[in-house]
């Protein structure tokens, strides 16, 4: 791991701790930890029916104020949902965010709401609030992922019950932290879920982790995976480095994304004055967030669709063997980026 990349991973950190020492998680302030590497209890009927234990808020965001909560769904009370509007005959996004050292959602939240919306305009897009939890040091919220993604499978298991929804529908969307929460909930839920979207799944404490601590191809029948920063050693890049779905994509290799230099981040920092204070955290997770971006941006551009390139290893496509361009070697990636440099890892 080179010397910028120890200085930028350990700024994070240290910006982490910083910002959870206001916190205000009583769960935190009691001590309580849990174990990242322990198996979650098994999803028995009692236990999923179990609502009074969860912390998490589920948050029906709406096309017109994307960047509010202005209506909570609450699992065991089923008038929350008529009360939110919730669309029992579309489809169902579910978005979790990841770890925060400000505790309160990141400015991309609003933008992928808005996003999904313009995609699917009669959807729901349900935004997952573990500010909480997410507002500690990090290993603390890298545990809590257990917990979030355990009132995830309830909240999401009671909803499909309570509307008949079919599974089909339901759609998990998690960034960082949040794509192991989504993991965790899909492999609880009575049901397979239809679709999980990883976008750059956390890396430190999940690199060598087991299927059951994070998110895996098992978790959902079609689990799609974009990591863009997987520089460094294993288990100290900000972003996993392993492939963990039916198919793994890494634009531009995946280690780092252009613009992301700091230089550039430095200065764009600058240029915003005493309010680029507040953003000093993309100085680190300029290429972690480029995910949702890119994301993002193959929502809005569906009349530009990209190609991916089909290929064994890292090493193969850096060496130039599978950037033919017959047709058998390429394929067409669903909702995903505009991108001149894509190196996919097909399991």
């Amino acid at each position: 791991m080179g010397n910028e990349n120890i200085c930028i991973f350990s700024l994070w950190i240290i910006l982490g701790n910083i910002f959870a020492t206001f916190s205000s998680d009583p769960e935190a302030a009691a001590g309580v930890f849990v174990n990242a590497t322990a198996t979650p209890p098994p999803a028995t009927t009692e236990w999923i029916t179990d609502y009074t234990d969860i912390v998490s808020k589920f948050s029906l965001r709406s096309s017109d104020i994307p960047d509010d909560d202005m209506c909570y769904i609450v699992a065991g009370s089923p008038e929350t949902i008529k009360e939110c509007e919730f669309n029992s005959e579309t489809q169902t996004f579910v978005v979790i965010h990841g770890w925060t050292v400000t505790g309160m959602f990141e400015s991309w939240v609003p933008k992928l709401v808005t996003a999904l919306y313009e995609r699917e305009p009669s959807a729901n897009v349900i935004v997952v609030d573990w500010l909480t939890r997410a507002n500690q040091h990090y290993p603390t919220s890298a545990a809590y992922t257990k917990l979030v993604g355990r009132d995830v499978a309830k909240f999401v298991t009671w909803l499909q019950k309570e509307l008949q929804l079919p599974w089909e529908r339901i759609h998990l969307l998690g960034y960082s932290l949040g794509a192991h929460v989504a993991g965790i909930a899909g492999d609880l839920t009575d049901h397979k879920i239809s679709r999980i979207t990883g976008l750059d799944p956390a890396g430190p404490t999940f690199e060598h982790a087991d299927d059951q601590s994070t998110l895996s191809r098992g978790d959902a029948q079609f689990v799609d995976v974009l990591h863009t920063n997987t520089r460094g050693s294993p288990d100290r890049s900000i972003g996993i480095q392993r492939p963990v779905g039916h198919i793994d994509i890494y634009p531009n290799g995946g280690t780092f994304q252009p613009g992301c230099d700091i230089q550039n981040t430095l200065l764009g920092i600058a240029l915003e004055g005493i309010k680029g204070l507040q953003n000093m955290d993309q100085l680190v997770k300029c290429s972690h967030e480029r995910s949702i971006h890119l994301f993002i941006d193959s929502l809005l551009n569906t009349q530009q669709q990209s190609m991916a390139y089909r290929c064994n290893s890292k090493e193969a496509f850096n060496k130039g063997l599978c950037l033919s361009c017959r047709k058998n070697q390429t394929t067409s990636i669903l909702i995903f980026q505009r991108c001149t440099c894509i190196f996919t890892v097909l399991k």
